[in-house]
């Protein structure tokens, strides 16, 4: 589920960034594919970045 709703917000996310920043440039156009295409990005980065850090207390040194 957790999956589910990291995608869900990966893909809402980069959608309206795609959106604002296609229509602060000029001549810009809004393109939906694209957008989602860089969702499905930036949704494997961030459940390969959670892999990668350990999820364990750090022992006092």
């Amino acid at each position: 589920m957790r999956y589910f709703w990291t995608f869900f917000w990966a893909f809402v996310l980069v959608q309206m960034l795609s959106y604002v920043v296609s229509s602060m440039t000029e001549g810009g156009v809004f393109d939906f594919t694209s957008g989602a295409i860089i969702s499905i990005g930036v949704f494997l980065l961030i459940v390969i970045a959670t892999a990668v850090i350990p999820n364990e207390p750090v022992e006092k040194h």
